[in-house]
């Protein structure tokens, strides 16, 4: 029996012509050579830090034997990146699939910088590699006031305010942690939040109920728990509520889904396939939620879109900010998602003002574009962000 061609075999065997020779030329695999994973510290006054300016970050920076670099600033720990160049160095660039089986999914942050490089041969963004068609989403803000974490030191109208803050700038919606002792001090921030909004603002609530408790101050809520507060809060008028049990539970959302109209939403905490499966087979969430970079980078996060098209339930990626958000949004753009989660904003500061250090790595001086409250997809190639390579390394932290 005759050997199956190659793809090398094939373009071979054709007319030598040079059209077909160019063909091959241009489908030769392109090697990853290297990773480098480091930390940079951008100028910012000790003021602005204090205040919640972003100017850290941990950068991934994929090399290719084409010349062309990959760039995310999404992690993972400079400890770990020996591990993630095991998985990927000497891989074929564009076969991501053997990198994500060799461990790549345990550094989300590294794929991103993997998809880069391929966007930027391609001269695709990503979105539109994987599929995706849609070029804007709105864009929610979830805000985490500055404090102990249970958010007893904010006021109710702090947090209105903010909403009212949000809302006028044109966003679309806003997150808000569930989180004190007493939850039916949250329902009523949801009643004040609402009437000053209206009908056309979306609030929801994350109880993250597997935070520790040492952070949180609560324990997970049991099921009468659970199904009292999402009822208050469905009165309220409130979108959604995320991770009220344990991760691990995968009965008890689906219970309370049922008993309720209001949104069960729950998924950031898992990092492979099995558990999202799960969750589709138990109807645990009205709303699947895998992370960027926890989930295992843009890919897995696109499986999860398929898997859960299949059942007919959303996938709404849990959120990031600032640098990091390229390659969530390109995962979000790719699966066509309904929201984009920008987190963690702290009050009073604007996505805009938080980030501001982080315009120095970027040739454009511009990150992100809002319109009408939706965030559109950047004009770039990979993951959107036209890096400053000698900038990133005039601020690279040294040793």
């Amino acid at each position: 029996m005759p050997d199956n061609p190659t793809r090398r075999r094939l373009l071979q065997g054709l007319a030598g012509c040079g059209a077909v020779q160019a063909l091959y030329a241009a489908v030769k695999p392109v090697r990853i050579t290297g990773l480098d994973v480091f930390d940079i510290r951008l100028p910012a006054t000790d003021a602005e830090v204090a205040a919640g300016v972003q100017n850290q970050y941990t950068v991934a920076k994929v090399t290719t034997d084409a010349g062309v670099s990959g760039y995310s600033f999404a992690g993972p720990p400079p400890r770990a990146a020996a591990a993630a160049k095991e998985a990927i160095a000497g891989k074929d660039l564009f076969n991501v699939t053997s990198q994500l089986q060799a461990g790549l999914w345990k550094s989300g942050g590294v794929e991103h910088a993997v998809w880069d490089a391929v966007g930027k041969i391609a001269n695709r963004p990503v979105y539109q590699l994987l599929g995706g068609n849609k070029d804007r989403v709105p864009a929610y803000l979830t805000c985490v006031w500055q404090g102990p974490a249970d958010q007893q030191q904010v006021s109710f109208k702090q947090q209105v305010d903010m909403a009212v803050k949000i809302k006028n700038a044109g966003f679309k919606g806003m997150k808000i942690r569930v989180w004190r002792p007493d939850p039916l001090d949250d329902v009523e921030v949801c009643r004040r939040i609402k009437e000053a909004t209206g009908e056309n603002f979306h609030l929801m609530f994350d109880r993250t109920a597997e935070m520790p408790v040492s952070m949180a101050g609560q324990p997970i809520w049991d099921f009468e728990t659970g199904l009292h507060v999402a009822r208050e809060l469905q009165k309220a008028g409130a979108y959604w509520l995320e991770e009220p049990f344990a991760r691990s539970d995968y009965i008890s959302p689906a219970k309370l889904a049922e008993r309720v109209d209001i949104l069960i939403t729950g998924g950031e905490g898992y990092s492979a396939l099995e558990p999202f499966r799960e969750c589709l087979l138990h109807r645990t969430y009205d709303i699947l939620q895998p992370d960027g970079r926890q989930a295992g980078g843009i890919f897995r996060c696109r499986e999860v879109g398929v898997l859960s098209e299949s059942f007919h339930v959303p996938t709404i990626l849990h959120g990031t900010m600032s640098l990091l958000l390229a390659g969530w949004l390109q995962a979000t753009l790719a699966i066509g998602s309904p929201w984009q989660e920008m987190a963690l904003i702290t009050p009073p500061l604007l996505p805009e003002e938080q980030w501001a250090p982080a315009l120095k790595v970027l040739k454009s001086k511009q990150m992100f574009t809002f319109e009408q409250g939706e965030l559109l997809a950047p004009p770039y190639p990979g993951i959107g962000l036209d890096v400053d390579e000698e900038a990133i390394e005039r601020y690279r932290v040294k040793g």
